[in-house]
């Protein structure tokens, strides 16, 4: 029955088991009624035992030991979050420091994605005087962050 079960692809220790599971079964199935073939009986009960556990296996996926598993922790360290932090502070206090348009301007157009014909459409200017409003925060933000 082992190699049998090895030729249909078992490892040995598996065919082990298997083998045990069966006679197990059979040991069981003589309690209640007489078995004519013990042989055969082992035979397709090890054999329907492999098939069964091939099909758990194929829908649950492989058992891996946990021992065998490297978890990462992708989450970014404590340093790096206290520096976005202090760079998101950099930046509202840059941002703070733009007139009310420049910032909306900008903020329209990085933000919320705007083009610059949208923006001059909704705020009554060309797209030249946007450009110039985004030109100026564009500057202002980069030499307020310079370092950052």
């Amino acid at each position: 029955m082992r190699s049998a079960l090895m030729r249909r692809g078992r490892s040995a220790p598996d065919a082990d088991d298997l083998v045990q599971e069966a006679w197990v079964r059979l040991a069981c199935y003589e309690q209640e009624q007489a078995v004519q073939q013990p042989e055969a009986f082992l035979m397709r009960t090890a054999l329907n035992l492999s098939i069964d556990a091939h099909r758990t296996k194929v829908a649950h996926g492989e058992e891996v030991l946990v021992d065998d598993v490297v978890l990462l922790d992708l989450a970014p360290g404590t340093e790096a979050i206290v520096l976005a932090k202090e760079r998101t502070a950099r930046l509202s206090i840059c941002l703070g420091r733009l007139n009310a348009k420049t910032r909306n301007i900008f903020l329209a157009h990085r933000v919320d994605g705007m083009t610059y014909q949208e923006i001059a459409r909704q705020h009554g200017l060309t797209v030249s005087t946007v450009e110039k409003h985004i030109a100026r925060a564009t500057l202002h933000i980069a030499t307020g962050m310079e370092g950052w």
